[in-house]
């Protein structure tokens, strides 16, 4: 990249460089040029003065003007031969010309000027000033020169400044991949510093937001995973202590056993699939939530377990009450982390009962007589790691969950959709 910026700050200063210096070096040499020619005409011009009067009186003049050194003056007669000074014997084109009326100069690529010598109304002579060719070119040599030069040291210049600018350009650019590595090898707290350059920055801090958002989801798909781990303890748990049991007593081994293990089974892929649902990243809800199935399901799942804690189970549900608009699959995983969390924990009767809680919301109690459930567990501390991740589903629903003790009260509250809101 530094190579890339510097080989073009340099080759866009040269071709300015070109694109103004070619056409300035050649405005001078026409400057030059014209300068030069206006000088040997006004030297020619003098001449023709100083020789007027005796070529006037058909006398030989003696003497011309001088030039500079490279310069030649000559004097021809109204016949175009040499009369005086230094040129062709014969007079050449502008000559000619001059004697067949007028002031001209001579071809362009030449620095030849003639200048006529008249009486009152006749043109009795010519002075004729050269000077070569090379004249402009040496004096414009030094000019040029010192025009090449300047544009090296312009060229320099931002040679220099192309490379200052490329290390400032790429210092930042550099550091970005660098934190991008770092991210790519699983390290979410890359930072960039602030470089001053808008664009930089601006990748700079999408790159931070993408660390955060990473580190935030990495962090709720391990609270996750531990949290569905427990989900899946309690069911694996009780299994297991059946088999163990009737293998301790097969006599014990009847087919309401075998039934009871096969719907424990059936229970704990229903889990798995639905802790799976509910941990893939989805645009929609999964299918709406039934609270009639929903309180049959959960009395034909715990009733027997809960009777077997000794614990009594109830559910109630008003037959004009809306269905809230929440995902099925979350509803039923919060609820059966209350009830077990009622099982494990409760005493007494226990209730799951759905109310309306206002206009726009539906509450669902689960209700024992025991201690009730500490505030800690909702952050997921002590052994509620169960009410934390009911507590995620709820909020990840639209809703929210709280705590009541003494009795213990856990209220799942929904909202309701707007469709049923307006019928109810």
């Amino acid at each position: 990249m530094r190579s890339r910026i510097v080989r073009l700050a340099v080759t866009a200063a040269a071709a300015a460089l070109v694109l103004f210096g070619v056409p300035l070096a050649l405005g001078l040499q026409q400057y030059a040029t014209a300068d030069e020619r206006s000088s040997l005409q006004r030297l020619a011009e003098f001449g023709a003065l100083s020789v007027q009067e005796d070529m006037s009186h058909d006398l030989d003049p003696t003497e011309l003007p001088a030039g500079p050194d490279d310069t030649s003056v000559a004097l021809y007669d109204e016949d175009g031969d040499l009369v005086l000074g230094a040129g062709p014997p014969v007079g050449d084109g502008p000559v000619d010309r001059v004697l067949r009326g007028g002031l001209v100069s001579g071809p362009p690529d030449q620095l030849v000027v003639a200048a006529p010598v008249s009486d009152t109304h006749d043109v009795v002579g010519v002075v004729r000033v050269a000077s070569p060719a090379g004249t402009v070119t040496a004096m414009l040599l030094p000019i040029w020169s010192g025009m090449l030069g300047l544009a090296a040291l312009i060229l320099a210049a931002v040679w220099l400044f192309a490379r200052g600018l490329a290390r400032r350009l790429s210092r930042p650019m550099e550091t970005l991949a660098a934190e991008a590595t770092r991210l790519g090898d699983g390290d979410f707290a890359v930072r960039p510093e602030p470089t001053g350059i808008p664009e930089v920055d601006l990748v700079g801090t999408a790159l931070a937001g993408t660390g955060r958002r990473l580190d935030e989801l990495l962090a709720r798909e391990r609270a996750f995973s531990a949290e569905a781990s427990h989900q899946l303890r309690t069911p694996l748990a009780g299994l297991r202590l059946r088999l163990e049991s009737t293998l301790d007593r097969p006599d014990r081994l009847t087919r309401a056993t075998v039934e009871d293990g096969l719907a424990s089974i059936d229970r704990l892929e229903r889990t798995i699939d639905e802790l799976l649902t509910l941990a893939r990243e989805r645009r929609g809800r999964s299918a709406p939530v039934d609270l009639v199935r929903l309180l049959a399901e959960a009395e034909a799942e715990w009733r027997d377990r809960l009777a077997r804690a000794g614990c009594v189970f109830t559910t109630r549900r008003p037959h004009d009450l809306p269905d809230p608009a929440a995902g099925a699959a979350a509803v039923r995983q919060i609820v059966g982390v209350l009830l077990d969390n009622a099982a494990q924990h409760g005493a007494g009767a226990v209730s799951l009962v759905a109310r309306e809680a206002g206009p726009s919301a539906v509450a669902l109690d689960v209700t024992d007589e025991g201690g009730g459930v500490p505030e800690s567990a909702l952050a997921g501390n002590g052994s509620g790691m169960g009410v934390a991740l009911a507590r995620r589903l709820a909020e990840s629903e639209g809703g929210r969950l709280t705590i009541r003790r003494s009795p213990s009260v856990v209220t799942l509250l929904l909202p309701v959709a707007e469709q049923a809101t307006d019928g109810h």
